[in-house]
């Protein structure tokens, strides 16, 4: 083993102080981007450590990337590793890091490549190992033509599979935003495809009357939707290939299977060094997003937990937007500066070809395990005003809690125009809004782009009448 970087290393640099970031994608660079812009390299250096072979990109969009609407890789990088290191940040691809040594304030890595591996000491840690694929342990969950997609190496694994594979048949085990987003891709690619799910109604961060919408949309697409199954093993030919998912009941063939069961935070480090975990799996923070207990390591991104405004209770979320802004937050904090992140209220937004679909804040169940009492209302609207050419569908759903009013939850499921709507019950769940307070938000109207009383607003109203007959 070499041993480069280590505390005995660290008295040379004088004054300079060193941060460690493990993982490169958005929370860890986001963070060093961060720290370089306050302290420059004569005041920090930065050590980032990456295992695979790219760098700040969108996870979310390699779907669409598998499915052709985004034609090349590169497209989803926002910054390349030679852009990073041009920015003074030294940063090592397909080094992954092993151990974290908490006492010892240093990190061993390995290169992936050569096996070589080193220790390198820190002043300040940054830890951003992002989240893993759910890969259930069942019988054949390993064989060729089996894949998770979380990172640009995953995409690009499977569309050399599709490449390769004759078949045109595939089978999507989960349905929630990656398992619908992935079905979707497929059957642009011309794959028959269907989707086992677990759940009652596919995509589950929304409730079951809501989803079914969502059931439907699939079926127009083609798309074979199969829910309360549980896949018992997966079957593999004479060749070793995956050639079936198989449930209790029957079995589904299949060329190319996808996992889009979900992820869970990647931070198999943090608990071996003793960091504390929540009941997700997922690191604790504080508001600076320092772990808690340890005044010099920070952690963001997918790998931790974080305060659900609404109910209180923290939660793992795993979604770009918070990982940039943990990053941001990160890395003012870790380069001099001061800044917090206060929680999130839960809002994510997909589609199924035309059909958008959005949440934020509280889904039924999750009113049910915080204790809650709530109402709940559902109105069908257009996107627009109805005489105008293009009005679309709509559903909304709110939940509002019953002996206050406050706004708990939004649910949106409709055609254009309709998935960024719920950005209006975000900024109501952060200011925590009542409804009857919402029904008077001064929205912008005119005939293109929306009816006189905005879908959300009409939700609102009706949400109030069921709070007074709740009353009665």
């Amino acid at each position: 083993m070499s041993m480069s970087g280590g505390r005995g290393a660290r008295g040379t640099r004088g004054a300079r102080e060193r941060m460690v970031v493990i993982g490169g994608d958005a929370a860890g660079m986001s963070a060093a981007s961060q720290a370089r812009r306050l302290r420059g390299p004569e005041e920090l250096e930065i050590v980032a450590f990456e295992r695979g072979h790219f760098t700040s990109f969108s996870a979310c969009g390699i779907p669409y990337w598998v499915g052709g609407d985004v034609t090349d890789r590169d497209q989803l990088i926002a910054r390349t590793p030679q852009e990073h290191r041009a920015r003074g940040i030294d940063l090592r691809l397909r080094t992954e890091v092993t151990e974290i040594d908490v006492p010892g304030s240093r990190v061993r890595a390995r290169d992936v490549d050569s096996g070589a591996e080193s220790w390198t000491s820190y002043d300040k840690l940054v830890i951003a190992t992002g989240a893993r694929p759910v890969r259930p342990p069942l019988p054949g969950v390993d064989a060729p033509g089996v894949h998770g997609v979380q990172t640009l190496d995953d995409g690009q694994a499977l569309l050399d599979t599709l490449a390769a594979t004759k078949g045109r048949r595939a089978v999507v085990v989960g349905a929630g935003y990656i398992g619908v987003e992935m079905a979707e891709a497929l059957i642009n690619r011309g794959y028959e495809v269907t989707v086992v799910n677990s759940g009652q109604e596919p995509m589950s961060t929304l409730d079951p009357d809501m989803g079914r919408l969502v059931h439907r949309a699939m079926a127009g697409l083609g798309i074979t939707m199969v829910n309360d199954a549980e896949v018992t093993r997966l079957l593999t030919g004479e060749d070793g290939r995956v050639r079936a998912v198989a449930t209790e009941d029957t079995e589904y063939p299949a060329d190319v299977v996808i996992l889009g069961i979900g992820v869970r935070p990647e931070t198999a480090l943090a608990k071996t060094a003793g960091l504390p975990l929540g009941d997700h799996g997922g690191l604790l923070t504080d508001l600076a997003m320092r772990v808690r207990g340890h005044e010099n390591i920070w952690a963001g991104g997918d790998c931790v937990e974080v305060l659900d405004l609404v109910s209180g209770r923290e939660r793992h979320i795993p979604l770009g937007t918070h990982a940039n802004k943990h990053g941001q937050v990160i890395g003012t904090n870790a380069g001099g500066g001061y800044a917090t992140f206060p929680g999130v209220v839960g809002t994510a937004v997909s589609k199924v070809c035309d059909l958008e679909i959005a949440r934020t804040g509280l889904r039924e169940k999750d009113a049910h395990r915080a204790g809650l009492r709530y109402v709940t209302a559902t109105v069908e609207s257009t996107s627009r005003a109805g005489y105008y050419p293009g009005a679309a569908p709509m559903t909304v759903k709110m939940l509002a809690e019953r002996r206050t009013g406050r706004l708990l939850g939004t649910q949106i499921v409709g055609r254009e125009g309709a998935a960024k709507r719920v950005d209006i019950a975000a900024v109501a769940l952060t200011a925590g809004m009542t409804v009857d307070e919402m029904t008077s938000l001064d929205l912008g109207y005119a005939p293109p782009f929306s009816p006189v009383w905005d879908p959300v607003l009409v939700a609102a109203r009706k949400a109030v009448k069921a709070l007074r007959s709740s009353a009665l």
